[in-house]
């Protein structure tokens, strides 16, 4: 029988040489649309496919492959009789190669395109020719990926492509059309929508030397649809990102996103270490540091407006992993590229997540964000004094800090500062007392969640916190409330518990 190969692709990029090399190892082209032009301007015999089915490209194209005469040739068993035997009677050529990649639904949904031109991007006749090549893959060589044009290319010219060879070709075409199907599903379903089946649709962006420890292998992978502040951003300057690197970025970049004022958060093992206002940049990264000047050590900063030179001047003052931030100044660059390890992460997004997702043995726990936030009209002022406006932007301040700190969570603020963060804790009264030792001095206490006893708010007066802002919702807030009335302390009920485990 004759040898064929089918070729149908979207990106084009060096599909004419190996379908010459093709050519010559003495395999019939079989192409389409596109594709087939392109062949023929690069000097090949290419065969429509139209030539093949006995039908031509319909319907704008949406019909073209969806044929017996092709998937009769990519199914077939070439050992079974009673599957050779249909191939002889119907004059059906078997097809032993097959390259196709998809249209880029990936890209295009990203676009400002209307949604029904996003539509005409879902690729129908490839996806299904992929499968078809890859559930029958002893017998047919399946190439998606261009950069396995190489190594096959080197198989045939020994012989033949081995067994390891195409079964890890099919495999990735399951890979990819699980990956596309998903994007579309969520698509169509939208990011906040919680199926039957989950699905996920990431693309690696890099490898990495290894996980949370050096025994664990790791990857980075970004969402296809490009959403996300990490989806896509440039680095500066520095060595390679590491998985915990990555993952304290995304933290400390939601920290500052919170809010619309300058504000500078340092990090440490994906806990905020200290938050800061300030009137510049410089100066909310130096209240940031004098929060706790010795955990920000090798850790992680980030701000959300422009690194100035100033500021970085007095970044590189002591070791930090990384700098985030939306932009650099070139004085500000050169600065920071004068500490030749020091990663410097420019991200060209706010965080966009809508769904967050948590490994468990054996299932994941989906949810979407903690987007929510109390506004004044939601706060309740429960006690016989009232917070100043002062206290009211500092216990605000404070809500925002809290929801990134890992619960049992208490921050203490002053003046648009976090000088003191508990997190972590099994009990409340402990993440307080951490909080205020840290602290030194302070006027407003956030809490991520209700006070289940009084012990937090008498040790908080003991402290000298003159203001309080917490949930409520305990049975006991009572016993809390009237702790607060005998020291003098205002406090306030959000109604929002912002736990982060």
């Amino acid at each position: 029988m004759i040898k064929r190969a089918l070729i149908s692709v979207y990106k084009k990029e060096g599909v004419a040489s190996f379908a010459r090399f093709l050519e010559k190892k003495g395999y019939e082209i079989v192409s389409t649309g596109g594709t087939l032009r392109h062949l023929k301007e690069e000097g090949l015999e290419a065969i429509d496919i139209s030539d093949v089915t006995g039908f031509p490209e319909m319907m704008d194209g949406r019909v073209k492959t969806l044929h017996p005469m092709v998937h009769g040739g990519l199914l077939a068993i070439r050992d079974n009789e009673e599957h050779m035997a249909v191939m002889r009677e119907y004059n059906i050529n078997p097809i032993d190669v097959v390259v196709v990649n998809l249209y880029p639904f990936f890209e295009e949904v990203r676009t400002g395109k209307s949604f029904e031109e996003k539509i005409e991007f879902i690729d129908i006749g490839g996806p299904t020719m992929l499968r078809s090549a890859a559930k029958n893959f002893r017998d047919v060589v399946v190439v998606t990926d261009p950069a396995d044009y190489a190594g096959i290319r080197e198989e045939m010219e020994k012989g033949e492509v081995s067994y390891e060879t195409k079964k890890r070709c099919a495999g990735k075409v399951f890979n990819l059309t699980s990956a596309y199907d998903g994007a579309i599903s969520k698509f169509l379903l939208g990011d906040d929508a919680l199926p039957e089946y989950f699905q996920a649709s990431y693309r690696k962006v890099m490898d990495l030397r290894y996980g949370e420890n050096p025994h664990q292998n790791a990857a980075y992978y970004g969402d296809t649809r490009g959403t996300g502040a990490l989806a896509e951003f440039d680095q500066l300057n520095g060595k390679e990102l590491s998985f915990n690197n990555i993952r304290d970025m995304d933290v400390a970049w939601k920290v500052v996103c919170e809010f619309e004022e300058t504000v500078c958060c340092g990090l440490k093992h994906s806990t905020p270490c200290g938050v800061a206002t300030g009137k510049t940049v410089e100066e909310a990264y130096k209240r940031a540091h004098d929060c706790d000047p010795v955990s920000i050590f090798g850790g992680i900063v980030a701000v959300n407006g422009e690194v100035n030179k100033a500021m970085a001047e007095e970044l590189i003052k002591i070791f930090l992993e990384i700098v985030i931030a939306p932009s650099f100044s070139e004085e500000a660059l050169t600065v920071l590229k004068s500490k030749k390890n020091l990663r410097v992460i420019k991200v060209n997004k706010k965080p966009e997540d809508i769904m967050e997702v948590v490994n468990v043995d054996g299932g994941v726990l989906v949810q979407n964000n903690d987007k929510s936030f109390a506004s004044h009209d939601d706060m309740k002022v429960v006690t016989k004094v009232q917070p100043t406006d002062g206290q009211m932007a500092d216990m605000i301040f404070g809500q925002k800090v809290v929801k990134h700190v890992k619960s049992n969570a208490i921050v203490v603020v002053k003046d648009g500062c976090a000088t003191g963060i508990g997190g972590g804790q099994t009990n409340r009264i402990w993440a307080a007392q951490q909080a205020l030792e840290r602290a030194g001095d302070g006027t407003v206490m956030a809490s991520d969640a209700f006070f289940p006893f009084d012990d937090v708010v008498k040790t908080a007066a003991e402290a000298g916190v003159k203001a309080i802002i917490q949930p409520g919702g305990s049975i006991r807030d009572e016993d809390s409330v009237k702790a607060a009335d005998e020291a003098g302390i205002a406090m306030v009920l959000t109604g929002l518990r912002h736990f982060k485990h």
